[in-house]
Order: C-alpha cells, then structure tokens, then sequence
C-alpha cells in the first residue's frame, strides 16, 4: 500500500482529478450503485480512504449510513479525521490506521477505489484482496476502481493529453510518465480475474471506463 506523506497528503484531491480521467463521475457511479443496494442502515469499509473524500459525499446521500476508514498514511488520516470533524461526521467514522487485520469488522459493502495499482503483484494484491474479503459479509459486494495494463498503443499516450487538459503541468506530466513506468503495479484484465477466484470473490462486472481506468463489482463468496 503506498503512503502519501506530508504535502503529497496535503495536495493530494487537488491533483487527483488532474491524474484520473472521468474522476468525478466515477464517484457518482459508485454513490448511484450504493444508494440502490444497501438499506437504510448499512457500513460501509472504505479501504485506502486517504482525505476521506468518499466519505464526505456517501454520508450527505444517507444520513443512517457509517463508515470503516482505512489508510496505512497517517497524514492522510490526520487531514481525514478533521475533514470529518469539520463536516459533523466523525461519531459515523471508524478511523484505522495500517493494515486490516482478518475478520476485523463485517462491513455491508467494501470500496477499493484507486489502491491497489500501488500495490506489487508479489503477493501484496492477493493479501489486499484476502484482508477486504475477510471483513467483509458473505454475499456482499466490492467495488474496485483501478489503473489496468493499457488495451491499446495509444492509451497511455491519451491518459498523459488528457492530464494536461485538466491543468496538469509539463513538470507533472514528467513525473506521471515515469510513475506509469516505474512506480505502478497496473494488471490486465485476466490477472485481475485471477487474484478476484484466489481471494474468494466472484467474477467482476464492469460499470466505468475511462482510458486506462476502470471500475468494476464483484460478489464476495
């Protein structure tokens, strides 16, 4: 899991939406989906939550609905807690720092948005997947929201012209660029079926696109 620190906790949602194509209608898609599944009363287990963003839009769509935050960035979770504080949410939040231990809590849906191609595919993904299985409930769903291996030869290229339409500069394009070839861990469609049958979900289904972006739903088995 990575660990945003110190200022790249601090301007981490004022460049996010620079980085991700269709960033706010993916979080739209996910809000839409859970207004429909879950009931009135629900919890909901935010994993990799970062400044809690998520957090700040689910809770005005439900005023019943609580939250499981985790992040293994104390900073990030520091900048969390008082956005929380701010807001009048922090009696529906759980914070937990570090990693989740197994059967920890048992949430009614779990969101992954935006993690897991920080994570090496050594073992550490099918560990993530293992560890949202586990505090889980059977029968329940995940959202996964991630960069993939690029479809096309152009796709990448598309990503970075995009990036700089929405204001990224020609420093942190440089810099994208290299994280994209260095610092991301990015799967193909089939390794990500794979890692999903290891950790007991079931087949995905996809519900976002956007160049090398993608998020899908599976079924916790």
């Amino acid at each position: 899991m990575p660990s945003f620190t110190q200022d790249e906790a601090a301007h981490y949602d004022s460049r996010i939406e620079r980085l991700v194509p269709g960033y706010q209608l993916l979080h739209e898609l996910v809000q839409a989906q859970l207004q429909t599944v879950l009931p009135e009363e629900a919890q909901i287990l935010i994993v990799g939550a970062g400044t809690g963003k998520e957090v700040l839009q689910l809770a005005h769509s439900n005023p019943h609905w609580t939250f499981i935050v985790q992040d293994v960035s104390d900073d990030m979770l520091v900048i969390a807690d008082q956005n929380f504080t701010n807001s009048g949410l922090s009696q529906r939040v759980t914070i937990h720092s570090g990693p989740l231990e197994s059967g920890q809590y048992q949430a009614d849906v779990a969101l992954c948005l935006l993690v897991m191609h920080f994570v090496p595919d050594n073992g550490a993904k099918l560990a993530l997947l293992a560890s949202i299985h586990s505090n889980l409930k059977p029968g329940k769903q995940l959202l996964l929201a991630d960069l993939m291996k690029p479809e096309t030869q152009f796709e990448r290229e598309s990503q970075l012209k995009h990036c700089r339409a929405m204001g990224l500069t020609a420093v942190g394009e440089e810099r994208m660029r290299y994280n994209l070839e260095h610092e991301f861990y990015p799967l193909d469609r089939i390794r990500l079926a794979e890692l999903l049958d290891e950790s007991g979900f079931s087949s995905a289904h996809m519900f976002f696109k956007a160049l090398g972006f993608s998020g899908l739903t599976c079924i916790r088995l």
